[in-house]
């Protein structure tokens, strides 16, 4: 057992027990839910799970959140399919995702490679780094999203920055020949997601080393931009009631990890 499980088994146990009772499996708390739980769940998070990152700026806290966050179990493409039905689960229907971009609320079961099905979205495009969809960062379920098979083969691998043609399919995105920009309500989604990315691939695990930078077109270099809008972004949008249960979807059910930038936006500009 290493220095870092023996230091946290118990209290992420305690955690894992805390997060479970406050976030529950539905995507929308009960009507008699605590008006305090998001205080307390970040209370109990602080004092457990983020307990060495507390207190840390700039290149410390990105490595103090880098050793908490990489401590997570991996699951396989394939699995992908199911966890995303869990984690993407529209609140409104349980029966149905919601896709990223499009916002569209369709069948779980309606998932493949076919015109108007929803596929695997890699946010941070698994071509800048060149993980393909390795075990790792190939299948990271929190840049992992459901999206309409066009529409995700429309961003490709672009970059993130504003600016470009609407899509005729997902109205209120847009995209140019280098880069790609979400609709408003998922803007601060996929800034967050980018930054889970480059905090937990420092390229100490045979993959690469993940980082955003403030321009577009980086091709295969495991570069995603641009890093000024994407905190932009992460500003204008705060993480919503949506975003907040699939943090704890993910960290309760699958990978036991957290993007620590949807419990705390503000380490955004504490790193970057």
């Amino acid at each position: 057992m290493s220095r870092r499980h023996q230091v946290y088994a118990r209290p992420l146990l305690a955690t894992a027990a805390a997060v479970a009772l406050l976030a529950g499996t539905a995507a929308a708390a009960p009507a008699d839910t605590p008006p305090d739980r998001s205080a307390t769940l970040a209370a109990v998070l602080d004092d457990t799970y983020y307990r060495d990152a507390i207190g840390k700026t700039g290149g410390e806290l990105k490595a103090a959140l880098h050793t908490i966050i990489s401590d997570q179990t991996k699951l396989s493409y394939s699995q992908v399919w199911d966890a995303l039905k869990a984690t993407d689960e529209d609140p409104a229907d349980p029966s149905k995702v919601v896709l990223l971009y499009t916002g569209r609320s369709q069948s779980k079961n309606d998932n493949g490679g076919n015109a108007d099905q929803w596929n695997r979205e890699h946010v941070w495009a698994k071509s800048h780094g060149d993980f393909g969809t390795a075990t790792g960062p190939g299948t990271d379920i929190h840049h992992l999203r459901p999206e309409d098979v066009s529409v995700n083969s429309a961003r490709g691998n672009k970059d993130f920055d504003n600016g470009g043609s609407e899509l005729g399919e997902a109205p209120g995105n847009y995209t140019d020949g280098d880069s790609f920009e979400p609709r408003d309500a998922v803007k601060g989604d996929v800034a967050r997601m980018i930054l889970y990315m480059a905090v937990r691939y420092e390229g100490n695990d045979s993959f690469a080393d993940l980082e955003p930078n403030d321009q577009v077109n980086n091709g295969s270099a495991p570069r995603m931009g641009k890093l000024s809008v994407l905190k932009q972004w992460s500003e204008q949008d705060p993480p919503d009631a949506f975003e907040k249960r699939r943090n704890d979807v993910i960290f309760e059910r699958f990978q036991h990890n957290r993007n620590p930038f949807i419990d705390h936006p503000e380490w955004v500009g504490a790193i970057w």
